[in-house]
């Protein structure tokens, strides 16, 4: 086990050697940690051998000019100059919160990004001003459309923070995938054969339980899995995220998002800059006062609370329970790293000439 300050620190020690400012380097190893502790490995330490793979290629701006191009009083484009996800991502979302303190709402479209992290440490940037928060970005293409095989999407994630006042905050964070991208590699890294059915496809569109399918050409479902389960609504999701993400900021959409792993070519042809994200802040005191909407925020997750559970179960979850509960156990009995992932962290520590152990 790995105490949060061990692998923050080493963390921010790859990414510095990296070339990142220390400043950068801070927000990047803090993204990956709130994915670790908040029980999304796959989208924790396991990432940071890609973008190390990606440094090394040549295909991130460890040095990025993180600007707003186009903006009004509510909204703004920004530029991530290809910077590591994180980085353009902390900066767009702190724009949203600064436009919504005058404005009422932010938001803001990102282009020339990367991969960057989980969606919801973003949206619960939010949180401490009294905002709703969201975060939505899109991803390189995976995920085939419902009736297709043809990899035209990524996993393409939605986050929501709501503050309640007693309660804690209501944190939606989830693909419009069934599985994340992460959670197949993280499967092959503890070197499980078989996935559950529902997941992905093989290259002729027939079920798959490989989580390797997508090295030989199969595809991942978009949410639901197949249309009698409603795998068209899946598919309508990350549409709406990819547009979002996308169409706004000026940054490739759908199956010419460039990949977050080095050893997969970028294409040819592009239709705009980067990967792209979009982040929203909602001040509440716009629509009601602050103090009431959380009391009824309260009421509303009390309400759903004393839902009675199905047979089997002890009890009904408000969407952020599991990641908080995990946040606490983790924080205190430490953060597991399967071996696979330690090898690949033991590497990089050593072709940079760090302690990792």
């Amino acid at each position: 086990m790995y105490s949060y300050d061990y692998l923050f620190d080493f963390t921010k020690s790859v990414f510095m050697k990296m070339g990142c400012s220390e400043k950068d380097s801070n927000i990047i190893a803090e993204v990956f940690l709130a994915a670790e502790i908040r029980d999304h490995s796959s989208h924790g330490m396991i990432r940071i051998n890609d973008y190390y793979g990606m440094w090394k290629a040549g295909r991130i701006n460890i040095k990025p000019n993180v600007r707003v191009v186009h903006e009004s009083p509510s909204t703004a484009v920004v530029d991530g100059d290809n910077a590591v996800g994180m980085v353009a991502a902390r900066r767009s979302m702190e724009i949203a919160i600064e436009k919504a303190g005058t404005a009422g709402t932010g938001w803001v479209a990102t282009r020339h990004s990367n991969h960057f992290g989980i969606a919801g440490f973003y949206s619960m940037m939010a949180l401490k001003h009294d905002m709703i928060g969201v975060s939505l970005t899109n991803a390189n293409p995976l995920v085939a459309p419902t009736f297709s095989i043809s990899r035209m999407m990524g996993t393409n994630p939605i986050a929501v923070a709501i503050p309640a006042s007693k309660n804690p905050p209501f944190v939606a964070d989830f693909a419009t995938t069934p599985i994340a991208r992460g959670q197949l590699a993280v499967a092959e890294k503890k070197g499980e054969k078989k996935i559950a059915f529902g997941f992905v496809q093989d290259k002729t569109g027939k079920p798959s339980d490989d989580p390797t399918i997508l090295k030989s050409g199969g595809s991942m479902l978009t949410l639901g899995g197949d249309r009698l389960h409603g795998s068209h609504k899946g598919y309508c999701l990350s549409s709406i995220v990819d547009i979002f993400s996308s169409i706004f900021s000026g940054a490739n959409f759908g199956p010419f998002v460039p990949p977050s792993v080095a050893y997969l070519p970028v294409l040819e042809k592009k239709v705009g800059l980067g990967t792209g994200h979009f982040f929203g802040a909602m001040r509440i005191d716009a629509f009601q006062p602050a103090i009431e909407f959380k009391a009824k925020m309260d009421e509303w997750i009390d309400t759903f609370r004393s839902a009675k559970p199905a047979e089997g179960q002890e009890r009904v979850l408000i969407p952020g329970d599991p990641e908080r509960e995990a946040e606490a156990r983790i924080m205190k009995d430490g953060i597991n790293l399967v071996p696979a992932i330690k090898n690949d962290l033991a590497t990089i520590a050593k072709e940079l000439g760090i302690d990792f152990n």
